[in-house]
Order: C-alpha cells, then sequence, then structure tokens
C-alpha cells in the first residue's frame, strides 16, 4: 500500500477543468478567505474527535493528499502523522493563509498547492489516504470526483471524509434557505444528497465502504463520517 516515490508538489496543479469554472469558484472562495480564516469551529469537540480518529488512520509511511484543504488548519495538526500531506484547495487565497501558518508553523512534512479538486492531475495512484473535509458536497460532479480520488489512490488506499448530508437537514435549508443564499450570492453551489447517496456514489466508483460514524456533539449531526477503501 506503500511507495518510496516522492509525490511531485506544485504551486498550482494541472487542470483539465474548463478555466471559467475553475475560476468562478476561486473567485467566490477568495472573496471569503479572509473571513473563513478568522471564524471559529462550530463545534469544537466534534472536530477534534474527528482529528483524533483520522491521526489513528495515518501511518509514518503514508502519502495523503487533501482536497479541499481550505486555510490549512486541518492539515497542519494531520501532516506529522504521515510521511507527506499535499493539501490543495481552488483557491489561491485560501493557499495563501495556509503558506502563512505554515511558515509560522513549519511542518517538514506538509506543502500546499492550488487545485481543483474536480480536475486537478494529481498523479495515478500516488497517495495512500485522500482526505475531504466538507467538501464533497460543494462539488458540480459528486462521481466525478470520486473517480479521481479513486484514481489518485493506491490499491488498499482510503478515502477518509465528512460530508454534510444536506438532504438530512431540515427540508427548509435546502429548498427555501439555500437557494436564497445562492440568490445573494453568499453560498457557493451545493449537492442536496443524504448518507445513503454518498456511500452509493462511493461504491459506484469503486470502493469498498468500511465505516460510517458521527462526531458532533450538537443535536443532530448531518455531517457523516465516511472511511472508504480502495481494493488491492
Amino acid at each position: 500500500m506503500t511507495s518510496s516515490a516522492t509525490v511531485p508538489v506544485a504551486d498550482a496543479l494541472p487542470s483539465a477543468a474548463a478555466p471559467s469554472a475553475t475560476a468562478s469558484k476561486a473567485r467566490f472562495w477568495d472573496r471569503i478567505a479572509p473571513k473563513y480564516a478568522a471564524d471559529s469551529i462550530a463545534d469544537l469537540a466534534g472536530y477534534e474527535a474527528t482529528l483524533w480518529r483520522v491521526q489513528g488512520l495515518l501511518l509514518p509511511q503514508h502519502d495523503v493528499l487533501e482536497i479541499g484543504c481550505g486555510t490549512g488548519s486541518t492539515a497542519l495538526r494531520l501532516a506529522p502523522f504521515a510521511r507527506s500531506l499535499l493539501a490543495t484547495d481552488v483557491s489561491p487565497k485560501m493557499i495563501a493563509i495556509a503558506h502563512q501558518r505554515l511558515a509560522a508553523q513549519p511542518t517538514p512534512q506538509l506543502r500546499f498547492a492550488v487545485a481543483d479538486a474536480e480536475a486537478a492531475a494529481f498523479g495515478a495512484e500516488a497517495f495512500d489516504a485522500v482526505l475531504a473535509f466538507n467538501v464533497l458536497h460543494l462539488t458540480s460532479a459528486l462521481d466525478d470526483t470520486l473517480k479521481r480520488v479513486v484514481q489518485a489512490l493506491r490499491p488498499g488506499g482510503r478515502l477518509i471524509s465528512k460530508t454534510v448530508c444536506i438532504a438530512e437537514m431540515n427540508p427548509l435549508i435546502p429548498y427555501l434557505a439555500v437557494p436564497l443564499m445562492r440568490a445573494l450570492g453568499r453560498v457557493p453551489p451545493v449537492l442536496c444528497f443524504d448518507e445513503h447517496q454518498l456511500r452509493s456514489a462511493m461504491v459506484r466508483q469503486g470502493l469498498q465502504i468500511v465505516c460510517v460514524e458521527r462526531h458532533g456533539t450538537r443535536g443532530k449531526d448531518p455531517r457523516a463520517f465516511v472511511i472508504a477503501r480502495k481494493p488491492g
């Protein structure tokens, strides 16, 4: 499941996406990057539970990819548990903040790069684990993104994800609040699915579901923590 091959890192990874689609996403996240970086974590205990769980899944010989890393806080916490961690985000401004945090907290295993999770060339079978935290519902095509994840994983590698299942929330949120916020430019396009649909998409792309957990500590938790394995 591991290899001694090094993982190539660049400031911006090659992308096959339509430039306009990637640029549109980047503009939205660039605009909110400072506020995103300053916001506190709503459920800190749940976040820490997820970090603890993921730390136990990583090994010192693992090469890891994170998609949708935002401003890099989670990557900084997890990188010491792996051989290498390439953390990526579509937003150059998010990555710029991540680089600032990395400079303040040097972590040799960690590198940041600008990349669109839906289209970047991450390399075939280059990683032992792919991390996807609060990002899969923000893609335009879940199956296509998962297909790229599977391609990037080595045989036996794992997708470790935590995803907001919007279809499990109060119906007023996906059918009223989200469209209104979209019209006001306050939220990006989102996919509305539940845990079953999320797992089904992973299985369609050839992944085996290892476990599903919920780590929230404040009421009903719509975020499904799913570990899925690539056969091999």
